[in-house]
This record gives C-alpha cells, sequence and structure tokens, in this order.
C-alpha cells in the first residue's frame, strides 16, 4: 500500500477529523457529499448552490470525486493540479487516482478555457473551474510564515470567497490541519467522507450469544446436527435480523455449544473446535474465524480484533490446512513505512523492497512451521511451497489486471486500505479463489483514513449478512499474559 505523501509531505490526517454531512444516492449507493449548511445559512442555499475548493488528498482518496457535490460547483487551485503531476508516476492506487482524474479533467474541458465555469456531466450536476488567481496566497504566507502549497490553496480558496460574495465558499481536504488553517484565516473547511460507517463502535461482529431456559434445544443441536431458530423463538445478527453466517454461542443452564445461522434453511448449525495445521483455536471466537476459514461455500471472510488475537495466525494456519484445494497461497500487506518513505528509497528488486515490511507474515509462518521437527512431512511442505512459489508474498500495488483463479489470498493489516483498494482485490477473484482480510479497524497507520472511512470497516459494513461472506471480530488476546495486560491497561 502506498502512503500519502506530496512534494511537502503535507497531509497528516487523524481520527477525530471534522466529518462532513452526507446523503446516499439510491440504487447504487454513491454516497454524495451533501450540503451539510448551518442553520443559519439553510435559507441561503436554497436560493444559490454553494461552491467547494477541492484539495490534493481529497481527489487521491476519490477519484470519483466530481460527481459527488449534486448542484454545487467544484473548484480546483491550480497547486492542486501541480501537486497531482508529482504523483502521477508509479504503479500504486495514489499514481493510478493523479492519471485518471488528470484524464477525466482533459476530456471534460475539452480544449476549452478551465478558468471559466464548466458544466460538470449530468443534468443535474453543477460546474468546475480552475482557479488560477492565487493572489491572497501571498499574504497567507506573510500570516504563516511560509509560501508552501498549503498557503497557494488557502490563497486560491480566499480569492475565490471574494469573488464569489453571494455564496457560500466551502474548501473540502482530508488534511486536518489545513482545514483549522483554513478556519483561522475565516474560511468555512470541512472533511470529506465519500464512504463513511457511521458507527463504527457497534460494527458487525459476526457472532452473538443467546441465553436458553433449559438444555434440550442443545441437545437436539449435537443430535440432529440442526436447530430451527423457530423452535427457540430468537433473531439473529447483532441488529436483531436474520444474517446468513451468524456465528452463535448457545447457552443453557448446564451446557453450552456453538452454531452458525443458515439463513437458507433457517437453522442453526453446530460448529465443533478443528485445529488447522497445527494450529488449535483457544477460545469460542477463533473457533469460529477456523470454521469460516474453512467453509468451501464462502469466499470471502474477515477477521477483525486488536493485536495478539490470532487473526494472522489462523488465516496462514486455515489456508495450509487447504493447500491441495488452491493452485497457490498469496500473502499481501499494505505497505505502510515510516517517515514516509516510498518503496524508492530501499535497494534491491521488488521482493528485496517488500520484505521488510512483509516480516510480520514470516514471523506467524514461522509459528506454524515450529509446531513441526525439521523430519516431520508438514515441516518440510512449507520448506516445498515457498521453494516452488506455492506460497507466495505478492505486493498490492501490482494486483491490478490480474486475474486470481483457484488461490487462496490473505490480505493482512486490511485497515491500511481504502476502500477502493478492497474492491479493486475483491474484483481480480476468479472461479475457485477464496479471500480473507485481516485487521484491526481502530489501528489506522495510513494518514488519510480512519477507524469510518477505512476499507476494512466499509466491506464488513456493507457485505455484513451475504451468503457468500462472513466475519469474525476477535476479542480475546492470545499471545501472552503480558502483551493482553499492556493491552488492557496501557
Amino acid at each position: 500500500m502506498p502512503t500519502f505523501e506530496g512534494p511537502e509531505q503535507r497531509h497528516p490526517v487523524s481520527s477525530d477529523e471534522v466529518e462532513l454531512d452526507q446523503t446516499s444516492s439510491r440504487p447504487d449507493d454513491d454516497v454524495d457529499v451533501a450540503e451539510s449548511a448551518d442553520s443559519d445559512s439553510d435559507s441561503a442555499s436554497t436560493a444559490l448552490t454553494k461552491v467547494f475548493v477541492l484539495d490534493t488528498s481529497v481527489i487521491l482518496y476519490d477519484v470519483e470525486v466530481l460527481s459527488r457535490f449534486q448542484e454545487h460547483d467544484v473548484a480546483i487551485p491550480i497547486t492542486v493540479l501541480e501537486e497531482l503531476d508529482g504523483f502521477k508516476k508509479g504503479n500504486n492506487v495514489l499514481s493510478q487516482h493523479a492519471r485518471e482524474f488528470i484524464r477525466r479533467l482533459d476530456r471534460l474541458s475539452d480544449d476549452r478555457d478551465l478558468r471559466g465555469w464548466l458544466p460538470l456531466n449530468g443534468p443535474t450536476r453543477g460546474k468546475l473551474c480552475v482557479i488560477t488567481d492565487e493572489d491572497h496566497g501571498r499574504s497567507v504566507a506573510r500570516v504563516l510564515g511560509s509560501n508552501a502549497n498549503d498557503q497557494r490553496i488557502l490563497g486560491a480558496a480566499l480569492t475565490l470567497s471574494e469573488r464569489e460574495p453571494e455564496r457560500t465558499v466551502i474548501l473540502i481536504s482530508k488534511d486536518i490541519n489545513l482545514r483549522v488553517k483554513a478556519r483561522a484565516l475565516g474560511l468555512r473547511a470541512e472533511d470529506y467522507e465519500s464512504v463513511r460507517v457511521e458507527n463504527v463502535d457497534h460494527l458487525y461482529s459476526g457472532r452473538n450469544t443467546i441465553e436458553l431456559a433449559t438444555d434440550d434445544a442443545i441437545e437436539e443441536l449435537y443430535q440432529q446436527k440442526s436447530l430451527p431458530v423457530e423452535s427457540i423463538g430468537a433473531a439473529f445478527g447483532s441488529d436483531g435480523h436474520s444474517t446468513d453466517h451468524c456465528y452463535t454461542i448457545l447457552r443453557g443452564p448446564g451446557k453450552s455449544a456453538l452454531s452458525v445461522y443458515d439463513q437458507k434453511e433457517a437453522v442453526l448449525r453446530p460448529v465443533y473446535k478443528a485445529s488447522v495445521y497445527g494450529i488449535s483455536p483457544r477460545n469460542a471466537e477463533q473457533t469460529f474465524a477456523v470454521h469460516a476459514i474453512l467453509n468451501r461455500d464462502v469466499p470471502l471472510v474477515t477477521l477483525s480484533g486488536s493485536a495478539g488475537t490470532g487473526k494472522t495466525l489462523l488465516a496462514l494456519a486455515g489456508a495450509m490446512e487447504q493447500r491441495r484445494d488452491f493452485r497457490q497461497i498469496f500473502l499481501a500487506r499494505p505497505i505502510v513505512p515510516l517517515s514516509n518513505r516510498d518503496l524508492g528509497y530501499l535497494p534491491g528488486d521488488v521482493d528485496s523492497k517488500i520484505s521488510p515490511y512483509m516480516q510480520p507474515l514470516w514471523d506467524n509462518l514461522g509459528v506454524i512451521r515450529n509446531q513441526f521437527s525439521e523430519t516431520q512431512r508438514e515441516y518440510r511442505q512449507i520448506v516445498e511451497m515457498l521453494e516452488m512459489d506455492k506460497l507466495q508474498i505478492v505486493p498490492l500495488a501490482y494486483i491490478r489486471g490480474r486475474s486470481l483463479n483457484r488461490v487462496i489470498f490473505i490480505v493482512d493489516e486490511a485497515q491500511n486500505l481504502t476502500p477502493h483498494e478492497i474492491k479493486t482485490i475483491i474484483t481480480r477473484a476468479g472461479e475457485g479463489t477464496k479471500i480473507i482480510f485481516t485487521g484491526d479497524v481502530f489501528q489506522i497507520d495510513t494518514p488519510y483514513l480512519d477507524a469510518k472511512s477505512n476499507g476494512l470497516s466499509y466491506l464488513i459494513d456493507r457485505l455484513r449478512g451475504h451468503g457468500l461472506y462472513a466475519h469474525v471480530n476477535l476479542e480475546k488476546g492470545e499471545r501472552s499474559e503480558l502483551a493482553n495486560v499492556a493491552s488492557q491497561l496501557l
């Protein structure tokens, strides 16, 4: 995963950013940025459309941004185009977004002067212009003591605000510091969220618990291998609705049982504890995770949870257990280097460059391998799979355009992917392919995502209950007692 950096590395972001109000446009579920007006400007907004000034971070986050503002107008400072020019080289998603946006802007202008308002595509869309007058940028630089690109973009927004005194001009940026600067200068500034999970604290967990008055239902579950949900009169899913592949703990006065909901048959089916390639689940959540990984009817699985809950280890062990069912096992991890250093700073070929970032995957593979002695067949199989590229690390930057057939694809730290990148990976899946995403939605390492806008949260929220999808949130840490104490108390 590429880092978000520009010529001046000027886009920090925080999870406490102010969110832009939105409405959903059905039926395609694209989310448009709504008017988000305060009560004192509601009357004005009915007469005049607003003008949204876009920062570079917004365009790189969502290449479809020009279609998100309904009937309102969009302005782009010329400095933003300069920064996009610096991003266009490379194979990462940000480079692809920069190139695609520039191409769209070229088609839209069609040899016309972009300094004037050009209509955007669509009968209900507003207009677009490029702001070339940044005179106010010099006065901003005097106030802030710098002539960096931030100040030029702020100057462009101030110039437009002066040029359009009857209209509301709003700077849209994913850079929290730029938004604070704008407000300090009297500009209205808001965050951009084209995709957002509203209540991430109550994100779908993939499991629930049902308390029973007697043990009769549990005995029936094990004897008949199924239990009609109507016999216990309970709803399923965290929202009280039936959710396919929702894992359920049944608790009676003297017994308990693990089960999974089959929505098609409206029954609960028993879930048994199973070891995978020498790794045994240690709690109910891990047992559910192993069941989801081994379920051949579920080609898409997500495992969420904090560090030490066993997400990556179980995914790798489960993949190794199913090695005969797949042509290859692919392992990937978004590359989020410290200090915003790109891969180009490291020597060597692609494998050499990505190897340091993939070390956590190798560590987990080492745990699995060390369950066996060097003379055991399982140990030798791992070595042979690595030598024959049956078990392979792949860089996500080169996944675009590929078709993955009969592979099991594990993507670790998926919370550092954007919704667009998640979609790109899943749409690569061919026949017989299974994809497993693991991550912690509250531990974001990329500077322009947060718990509500990252790809893993979006995937869990949007695919919950789908017949091809299963999710388990792991809560109990199993790394060590010391790790658990640190996680709880520090």
